[in-house]
């Protein structure tokens, strides 16, 4: 049985859950407390797999559960840009040499089933499904042999877009166009990288209304994970909990003729093959 990991809300508080058949279990000491905790802590991390296995805690259904972003207050939210060609050509940009690197404020991020909020500032939103690496171990200056030792788990996420702002504004503003409130939707669950049998292969796919709108694989990866590990890791110390979006394929709406933004009632399935479906509805502000 593999452990598949959340952080939900319950009574106005956060709580660590994990999957179990088409419902999810709650660890008796698991109450309080966020995957952050747990990723830092190795006994508590085995005490909620041992309840998780002998049924020590409750089973609620995921549709009477509230989920919160997996990690709710991560030190970075890190993304790669242009990290498939076939989106570097869509959008006219040059194929990078090196890893594009910027960020979204932690205070973007959402969860599974909660909506993406339109802002009235802006009416050029666009999707992104991304891989996103979530950091176990501390670590600077990490080799890419010694990359996979710093990362605890996968999930799915959705680089959620202003274009007007990141593309428009004086100067542009790569940051803030991505990290209005919502737009860091992330989850639903955590996988274990020991349970993902290749990362190399992962097909991933974004569907608008039903209608596919990305599929790619993460062997069109420009710069590997591990490349990408030791390149973040030259600049920034990487923290336990820290994110990181790993970039897009090509369909995102600011590349197809006419463009597609998104509107409120809009429904979004971000999935990756083995690591399941992250879904939002899209509202207005």
């Amino acid at each position: 049985m593999k452990a598949k990991w959340a952080t939900i809300q319950v009574g106005g508080e956060f709580s660590v859950a994990l999957a179990l058949g088409e419902g999810l279990f709650l660890p008796r000491s698991g109450r309080g407390i966020t995957l952050l905790e747990v990723i830092s802590n190795l006994s508590l991390k085995e005490q909620l797999r041992m309840e998780w296995k002998n049924k020590i805690g409750d089973i609620v259904s995921q549709e009477d559960i509230i989920f919160a972003p997996l990690i709710p207050h991560p030190e970075k939210v890190i993304c790669i840009g242009l990290n498939y060609l076939d989106h570097a050509k869509e959008i006219g940009g040059v194929v990078p040499k090196e890893p594009v690197i910027f960020g979204k404020f932690p205070s973007a991020l959402t969860g599974h089933r909660c909506p993406i909020v339109l802002p009235k500032v802006s009416c050029k939103v666009d999707f992104e499904i991304e891989l996103v690496l979530v950091v176990g171990k501390t670590g600077r200056y990490i080799p890419t042999g010694n990359a996979w030792n710093h990362i605890v788990g996968l999930t799915i996420g959705n680089d959620v877009s202003a274009r007007d702002w990141q593309l428009e504004k004086d100067g542009k503003q790569w940051m803030i166009g991505k990290s209005f409130d919502t737009f860091a939707p992330v989850g639903p669950f955590l996988i274990p990288t020991e349970d993902v049998p290749t990362t190399n292969n992962l097909e991933l796919s974004l569907k608008l209304n039903g209608a596919v709108m990305q599929q790619s694989c993460t062997n069109q990866f420009l710069f590997s994970i591990p490349q990408i590990i030791n390149y973040v890791s030259t600049v920034v110390t990487l923290k336990p909990g820290d994110l990181i979006f790993t970039g897009t394929p090509a369909g995102v709406g600011i590349g197809r003729n006419p463009p597609v933004w998104l509107k409120p009632g809009d429904e979004l399935e971000a999935s990756i093959k083995g690591l399941g479906t992250l879904c939002n509805t899209v509202i207005d502000e």
